[in-house]
């Protein structure tokens, strides 16, 4: 792959030059897309905007909303199905009634006995995969 920045008098734009549109370019595509955007949080009184690759999961406890990093842990006011909506269906991953996690932040999954999947992401924790949602993540991660 081959990358170059030009200087030009127009607003900021991306143009990707390829043979075929294969799923890695289209990744790039959405990546470039959803770069700079983020979800409005809530961090110690003061209000603050996650970027989405920062975003290890996001879990409903007691009719709260929770957006977990490597380093921190913050609330928002949206709902998880909203949420849902903005957070790219395939980088994102509703993988419980609570639970949505950021796929790219998985490095290990293992099922158990119950068809449930463990998913180990990569600050070290572990997020269980519900059996219901267990075979789209099989299919969306080519398993």
């Amino acid at each position: 792959m081959r990358t170059e920045i030009k200087r030009d008098s127009e607003d900021l734009r991306v143009e990707i030059h390829c043979r075929d549109i294969t799923g890695e370019v289209s990744k790039l595509k959405r990546y470039i897309e959803k770069y700079g955007t983020g979800i409005t949080a809530n961090e110690d009184g003061s209000t603050c905007i996650v970027s989405t690759d920062e975003i290890l999961y996001v879990e409903s406890v007691d009719k709260r909303t929770f957006i977990y990093t490597e380093t921190k842990v913050l609330s928002t006011d949206k709902r998880l199905y909203e949420l849902e909506e903005i957070l790219d269906r395939h980088d994102f991953f509703r993988c419980s009634k609570s639970v949505i996690i950021n796929i790219t932040k998985v490095v290990r999954i293992k099922p158990e006995i119950s068809r449930t999947i463990l998913a180990t992401l990569s600050n070290g924790e572990v997020i269980v995969i519900s059996r219901r949602y267990a075979a789209e993540l099989k299919k969306l991660i080519g398993v």
